[in-house]
């Protein structure tokens, strides 16, 4: 490797959902942050397999609506 063109390696700490915590490598921040995850594989859908439907600003109910006729 080239001397002084890649970012420092360093420890840090990461911290889940469910308040767990472990130490890992990391060229985030500076040695000893803390990396607060927001989400993570035990709480997000798409690894728990529990989708829900989200509507932001009415967007699913306007699509329903919009397309309620088209059914057979």
């Amino acid at each position: 490797m080239k001397a002084d063109i890649h970012p420092d390696y360093h420890e840090i700490k990461v911290v889940m959902t469910d308040g767990t915590e472990y130490m890992t490598r990391s060229t985030y921040g500076k040695p000893g942050d803390v990396l607060k995850l927001e989400i993570d594989s035990k709480s997000h859908p798409a690894w728990t397999g529990q989708h829900r439907i989200v509507d932001s600003g009415g967007q699913v109910a306007r699509f329903n609506k919009r397309f309620a006729g088209l059914g057979i």
